[in-house]
């Protein structure tokens, strides 16, 4: 429905201004008089540009899912009607985007719809993880629970998802600078100071020749090398998204490289396992939060072992004999869920496991970017100080000359 600015006088004389979601002027018109304000202007805003342009549109934040989350869950608790909560947080949402969102659920509130059907219409932000919650939220009636249950989920999940992309800042900035400082010097530096040495004359040193080949093969094909890049890259992800067997097999290689391997599968531990453990606190059935975890998994490895996993658990096994016949999770996780079980305290493992791995999580963040900053600074240094030795080489060698 289209939206319409509005003007009104109160009863007093004050003039207020907003805005409303209505079929027409007249029906806003209705819904102003209806609170007491008498009508002065009404007319339908105008449409911003990222509704022509959708890819304008700004994204959905975390944080902001957060925020929305703990004030649903506030407004919730204090009593206030559902479809009013919507209005409210519609109204004050700063983000174009998340307060179209916001309307669209509201409108099908409205219109006799579940909140948790509402919001499956809306896979960003809301995906199957929210909507299951709240859906179990409804059903049993502690729906401000399952939210503020919800935002601290949410808040731990972003921040290890920023520590994970904090560690690659700076190794991704470091290879940047480098590429570009030997591009920038053997295509544009090299072909200034191989003029100087012709007009010299003489032959060249072994290194420093070697640098000037490397600068005309460079000049020569690095179009085409540009090109071959996105290519690669290109390629690449077109295979991911489109052959299962693909991404199953670089999902799997990347859980065995060196390092960095072992940073992810303690990422997906950390994620299976609070995951889980929310869904669990929140009165989810555990196949339901299996499949719903084994889905958000980002990795096809993880998630079809949880897959297998829950087909386990369907013919009457444990959780803890399928993951240990998976080799996927270490044998530590299996061990304190296998305890978690018997002694029917399984959220509360899943949580410890979960702050556990966390921890992990930091000291492997901590421990590669230790690792990775005096190798990249070696190697940095080491390549630019390389190309200028060997282009200093004839300088001196002309020096000795003139002495």
């Amino acid at each position: 429905m289209p939206i319409y600015t509005w003007k009104a006088r109160t009863r007093q004389g004050t003039v207020r201004k907003g805005e409303i979601e209505a079929g027409n002027q007249e029906a806003v018109m209705v819904q102003l008089r209806a609170q007491s304000l008498l009508p002065v202007a009404v007319k339908e805003k105008a449409k911003d540009i990222s509704e022509y342009l959708p890819f304008l549109k700004p994204g959905i934040k975390t944080r902001e899912l957060v925020i929305f989350t703990r004030q649903f869950a506030t407004m919730i608790d204090a009593g206030l009607p559902l479809v009013q909560c919507l209005n409210i947080l519609g109204d004050q949402q700063p983000n174009p985007t998340f307060k179209a969102v916001i309307r669209e659920v509201k409108s099908d509130v409205e219109q006799g719809s579940t909140f948790a059907d509402a919001l499956s219409k809306h896979a960003s932000p809301f995906d199957s993880l929210y909507v299951n919650l709240v859906a179990a939220g409804e059903v049993g009636g502690i729906l401000d629970t399952i939210l503020n249950r919800l935002a601290v989920y949410l808040e731990k999940a972003d921040a290890l998802a920023k520590r994970v992309k904090g560690a690659m800042v700076y190794p991704l900035t470091v290879s940047v600078v480098a590429v570009g400082v030997v591009l920038l010097l053997l295509v544009k530096v090299i072909p200034t100071f191989e003029k100087m040495f012709a007009d010299f004359g003489g032959v060249l040193p072994a290194p420093t020749q070697l640098v000037v080949t490397l600068s005309h093969w460079l000049q020569d094909w690095i179009a085409v090398m540009l090109v071959g890049i996105v290519l690669f890259f290109f390629s690449f992800f077109q295979a991911r998204s489109r052959s299962l067997s693909f991404r199953r097999r670089t999902d799997a290689l990347a859980l065995r490289v060196p390092i960095f391997g072992d940073l992810l599968r303690k990422v997906a531990v950390a994620r299976f396992t609070r995951t889980l453990g929310t869904m669990i606190a929140s009165g989810v059935p555990i196949l339901d939060g299996l499949e719903i975890v084994a889905k958000t998994a980002g990795n096809v490895v993880i998630e079809e072992a949880l897959f297998e996993v829950k087909a386990a658990i369907a013919e009457g096994k444990t959780i803890a004999e399928p993951l240990a016949e998976s080799g996927v999770f270490p044998g530590m996780v299996v061990q304190m869920i296998a305890v978690g079980e018997e002694t029917g305290a399984m959220e509360a493992m899943l949580g410890k496991i979960a702050d556990f791995y966390d921890d992990e999580v930091d000291t492997a963040v901590e421990a590669l970017t230790s690792l990775l900053e005096p190798i990249m600074m070696v190697g940095l240094g080491g390549t630019v100080g390389g190309l200028l030795i060997a282009m200093y080489l004839p300088i001196f060698k002309i020096a000795e000359t003139i002495g």
